[in-house]
């Protein structure tokens, strides 16, 4: 809705077509992690695989062995005649009607142990895989997780929240569907088909040949449906990323589209990328849903090839294509193999949609892995020591999108205790010069120093320790007031967060919730007020007693009232250190030992407060135009 362009950064990049075997690859790394889970799964499965192939086997010996023995091209394998017996036929067919009862009863108990042995060998093995797919997804969770932690803020400004949630929360479901169950039955599945058709071969060639005339068919039509399939997936995820982007910017912008009598025009937003979604899956639904019937009646077909081909071999007693007479058993043994056959084909092409989902999603989870970590520590960086305070921006150059600069030649000095204000219009590039501070972002020309040491030289983690920061929409989590106020600082005792909350005298107001300081805020502190969100996020800061301090607009969207009583706090947290304001109003511009005016990019003008005023330039017209009313208003006070 309102993030088009982030929105069309990342559906462009799920539209790219990316390699489906580096993906796989990929997953084969993780899935390394935990080989020996792997090695159980496929060591049990290829044993269950091989009681599937003999059961066919043990079934038409059972018809040829002990119901016609006599039958031409019978070969009893597995049946062990007595020492001294010539020929085994000759013998099975001279067996009693009792004695063909025992042999029957021998093979349907070692029918039932394959059955049996191979249903529990698979169970063991799906719970195996299983297992090791979900170690997978969690490792992959959390590698996403710590890599979204480093990503930069320029990208988070450019990709939305939603679209982002899709990606850790959906694609990885659609993974976890076809890990684990999923993939070993097309493991086992491929296996089987593998099998089967070399026993086939070892049983009769040309009867083999001619029973898998259908199977090149079933291939092509697995591969145009699947591929099909697979593209309607990956737009189907993209879509969910932008349903899942709109329905987290509307709730959370829920406010403004209802004071500005939006609802009407988001309903009908949200109406065209759910439907644009639905489309998506129903596309999809449409390949996967087709691919089973055809599957299904080209598999009727190979069955009725060797019905039709064997059955007439048997009755007229003649070779099949000059090679040996067929027997009635190995026709029998012939239509389970091919039903064994045409089994996991169907499974395997029903699976591969699935999978070729789980791809998709992979694509786009590899795609966001593959994001560049843009601030990271140098290779010698080194541990920043105690922070004096003294700050120099070195004809600094800034830009967020390269040709783009945002800040152009920006030099001062802030001695260490002294409070820097930064005025001017918005879009100026005065929260891109805090910015630089932490490095939330890098120059792209110049240096900032600190205490004449570059930014850029020392660990981010022991830069930002030492750097506070107060903003003006402050985010409080779902948490405590007592854990709010020691993020700032986790090994704080209960007794310093009490202390902090209490040097800028925000204990009083957290005393009077319902359980003090042990009182859980809802999302975003709702229920407290904006001043009273703004007090536990300095006391947060006043925990941390960093040696700079950061203010970017810190006091902008409360009352006048509250203001003074953060304006006090701000004594108490100010006191010795050297802050950074950025400020729209006149009260904390006026103490402030340098006043930066910043216009496009550049410090047009600089002093304080009242040297400002006399050069009656640019700042003096900001005064008259948005400060001139604020001092009247306190002199009539």
């Amino acid at each position: 809705m309102f993030l088009d362009g982030g929105r069309r950064l990342l559906e462009t990049e799920a539209n790219k077509a990316r390699n489906v075997g580096a993906t796989l690859a990929r997953f084969g790394k993780y899935f390394a992690r935990y080989w020996y889970g792997v090695v159980v799964a496929f060591t049990l499965i290829t044993i269950g695989v091989w009681t599937q192939v003999m059961i066919p086997d043990l079934s038409g010996q059972a018809v040829d062995c002990y119901l016609f023995p006599s039958s031409p091209g019978s070969n009893c394998w597995y049946v062990t005649a007595p020492d001294g017996v010539a020929d085994k036929n000759e013998w099975l067919s001279s067996l009693t009607t009792e004695e063909r009862i025992v042999g029957l009863g021998g093979m349907a108990l070692a029918l039932t142990a394959l059955f049996v042995g191979g249903a529990a060998l698979n169970g063991i093995a799906f719970y195996a895989m299983s297992r090791t797919g979900q170690n997978v997804l969690k490792q992959l969770r959390q590698d996403l997780f710590q890599h979204l932690q480093r990503l930069s803020l320029g990208f988070y400004n450019e990709n939305e929240a939603g679209n982002l949630m899709s990606r850790i929360t959906n694609d990885t479901d659609t993974i976890q569907q076809v890990f684990g169950f999923g993939l070993l039955q097309v493991v086992s599945g491929a296996l089987l088909m593998i099998w089967v058709v070399i026993r086939m071969l070892e049983t009769n060639v040309p009867y083999a040949l001619l029973s898998l005339i259908i199977v090149p068919v079933m291939f092509v039509a697995t591969f145009y449906f699947s591929s099909e399939a697979r593209k309607a997936f990956r737009k189907s995820r993209q879509e969910l990323g932008s349903v899942n982007a709109d329905l987290q910017e509307s709730i959370a912008g829920v406010r403004e589209v209802q004071a500005f009598n939006r609802e009407e025009e988001n309903i009908k937003d949200f109406r065209r990328v759910n439907a644009a979604n639905r489309d998506a899956n129903v596309r999809a639904a449409a390949f996967t849903s087709a691919l089973n019937p055809v599957l299904e009646a080209l598999g009727y077909v190979a069955l009725g090839i060797v019905v039709v081909v064997g059955g007439l071999s048997v009755l007229r007693n003649e070779p099949l294509f000059g090679t040996s007479v067929i027997s009635l058993g190995v026709v029998f043994a012939f239509l389970q193999y091919i039903q064994r056959f045409n089994q996991p084909v169907t499974q395997i092409a029903l699976l591969w949609t699935n999978i070729q989902s789980a791809i998709a999603g992979g694509e786009r989870i590899f795609g966001l892995l593959d994001t560049p970590v843009e601030m990271v520590n140098k290779p010698d960086a080194r541990v920043m020591p105690p922070i004096n305070g003294r700050v120099e921006f070195e004809n600094v150059y800034a830009e967020y999108k390269p040709g783009q600069p945002v800040l152009r030649g920006i030099s001062f000095t802030a001695q260490p205790g002294e409070m820097i204000a930064i005025v001017g219009p918005t879009g100026a590039g005065k929260t891109t010069i805090v910015n630089l501070l932490p490095r939330f972002y890098d120059v792209t020309a110049g240096a900032v120093k600190i205490d004449g040491i570059d930014v850029r030289d020392v660990t981010m983690e022991s830069l930002r320790s030492q750097i506070g920061i107060v903003l003006q929409d402050t985010f409080l989590f779902s948490d405590t007031v007592m854990n709010n106020i020691r993020y700032g600082r986790l090994d704080a005792t209960d007794d310093e967060v009490i202390a902090a909350a209490r040097l800028i005298a925000a204990d009083s107001f957290i005393e009077r919730l319902p359980m003090g300081f042990q009182t859980v805020l809802g999302e975003r502190g709702s229920g407290l007020s904006q001043g009273q969100r703004q007090l536990i996020a300095i006391a947060r800061v006043a925990l941390m007693n960093p040696a700079i301090l950061i203010l970017d607009e810190a006091t902008s969207s409360v009352d006048t009232r509250t203001e003074r009583v953060i304006q006090k706090a701000f004594k108490h947290l100010l006191d010795g250190r050297t802050s950074f304001v950025i400020a729209h109003r006149l009260s904390t511009i006026r103490s402030a030992d340098q006043v930066l005016m910043v216009k496009d990019g550049q410090i047009i003008e600089r002093g304080t407060h009242k040297s400002l005023l006399a050069q009656r330039g640019a700042y003096y017209e900001l005064y008259m135009s948005q400060f001139k009313h604020e001092e009247e208003a306190e002199l009539v006070r």
